[in-house]
């Protein structure tokens, strides 16, 4: 018995009357393979890579075995990067590309548009000045086309043997901007801060749902020993945090970003140094007219202005009880 074709659209599941067996299923996807995918798919059971089909369309896919055969999941991606209007998202935002030096971070959940969010702030970057941008992708989305910039692209697997190893070598090819696709392990995340105290700027993305939560998370990797160097050397250099959700709109047919922004400044640098960082929804709420915001206030925004309904606001927010 086969199992129907589902598309997810705006955060809903849509399923199509198309019905396939796991004979067709596998048969379809390892059709999109080349021999070294199809081969490597065989031994580790998944594969994640990036596809463009005979029209010029792009996808980022990956494929799984589970207990009834083969899935595939394929992720439409633009041919071009959208700029800060088209995702919606503030020009606040672009005073994080004016820096020559520290850490950048977007954070959400899977399939919440950082990808899209660092692609166009390394855009902005590619227009308004004229550096050495480096990526780490995995596997390579947009494709980042120099504009007065000089543009890298590695996909781990392809072009590098894994992240850490390709930021070991881009601290060597003379770069001005660093892009990591993803802060996956311990040696990553060391080697990109340790890029952003070196005078590089480094921008990457990383699986948490709030400013507090991101530095949580990234400081909690370290052992313990290592945990204070660390904090200080974050509190250096940190410029912000994004973290962001796509919230369906009231009638299902598009999708909202809320946003939490940080700003560092002395006062951020310092909570984060001096391990206090349960003061930063504070330090946001004070920062709002510099552009800083939390994920609540945000998501209040949409609601209030009649994009999102409480409800849907209900299920991201921090704080629920401020949603009903």
């Amino acid at each position: 018995m086969g199992r129907p074709i589902f598309l997810r659209l705006n955060g809903g599941l849509r399923f199509a009357d198309t019905a396939l067996s796991a004979a067709e299923t596998e048969a379809l996807l390892f059709e999109v393979l080349n021999n070294d995918q199809k081969a490597q798919l065989r031994k580790e059971l998944n594969l994640e890579f990036s596809l463009v089909d005979e029209t010029g369309s792009r996808y980022r896919g990956i494929i799984i075995h589970h207990r009834l055969g083969w899935d595939g999941v394929f992720r439409i991606i633009n041919n071009e990067v959208m700029d800060f209007k088209e995702l919606g998202l503030p020009e606040d935002l672009a005073r994080l590309t004016e820096y020559q030096q520290g850490l950048v971070l977007v954070g959400g959940p899977s399939g919440s548009g950082k990808t899209s969010t660092l692609a166009a702030l390394l855009d902005r970057i590619n227009q308004t000045r004229q550096d050495h941008i480096i990526t780490v992708e995995d596997p390579i989305e947009y494709i980042i086309r120099p504009k007065n910039c000089q543009v890298t692209q590695r996909e781990v697997g392809h072009h590098t043997r894994s992240f850490s190893y390709a930021l070991r070598a881009a601290l060597r090819e003379d770069p001005d901007v660093i892009m990591v696709g993803e802060m996956r392990d311990l040696e990553t995340m060391s080697m990109a801060i340790t890029a952003a105290e070196t005078g590089h700027l480094v921008l990457s993305s990383i699986h948490t749902t709030s400013a507090t939560r991101t530095i949580g998370a990234l400081i909690d990797a370290f052992p313990p020993g290592r945990q204070d160097q660390i904090r200080m050397m974050v509190a250096e250099s940190l410029r912000g945090i994004i973290c962001q959700y796509l919230v369906p709109s009231m009638d299902g047919m598009a999708c909202y970003p809320a946003m939490e922004i940080l700003f560092s400044n002395p006062g951020i640098a310092s909570i984060i140094r001096e391990n206090r960082t349960h003061m930063l929804t504070s330090e946001i709420q004070t920062g709002q007219k510099q552009g800083m915001r939390l994920m609540d206030d945000s998501l209040d925004e949409l609601v209030r202005e009649g994009k999102v309904s409480r409800a849907e606001a209900h299920k991201w927010a921090l704080d629920r009880e401020r949603f009903g």
